[in-house]
């Protein structure tokens, strides 16, 4: 299935080096530390008390034809949330019995909600049940 947001251009980093052939994020790391949702902002679990579903992480809504320009912006910001690894697939959704889990659920839960909101309403009803085939 293809991402509503092309990320295949965009090479993200992290200031730890894990070892991993640079600076690059290693999700591995992540993937059964489920305390660090709260406490490490570097994790891709971790949400602020300023993050909600309601926050425009955009200014430009999707409305078709500046795909380009609200892609590339919306790359950024989840950059900097350190959420694009919800949408580019470097964050595997783990199984329902894993610790991780409920901190995948809410985070994703989120990141769908930002972008949904990102979006005009009529490319909204199109993509609103994306997330049931993933």
């Amino acid at each position: 299935m293809k991402s509503l947001i092309h990320v295949s251009n965009y090479e993200y980093h992290t200031s730890n080096n894990n070892n991993n052939g640079g600076n690059r994020t290693n999700m591995n790391h992540f993937s059964n530390l489920d305390q660090y949702a709260s406490d490490d902002s570097n994790s891709p679990y971790y949400l602020s008390k300023g993050d909600h579903p309601g926050l425009a992480l955009v200014s430009q809504s999707l409305i078709g034809n500046n795909y380009n320009s609200w892609s590339r912006v919306m790359v950024m910001s989840l950059i900097a949330k350190s959420k694009l690894c919800f949408v580019d697939g470097s964050l595997s959704r783990p199984a329902l019995d894993d610790d991780c889990y409920s901190s995948w659920f809410r985070c994703n839960s989120m990141v769908m909600s930002w972008i949904l909101h990102t979006i005009s309403r009529e490319i909204a009803n199109s993509v609103m049940y994306i997330a049931e085939d993933m």
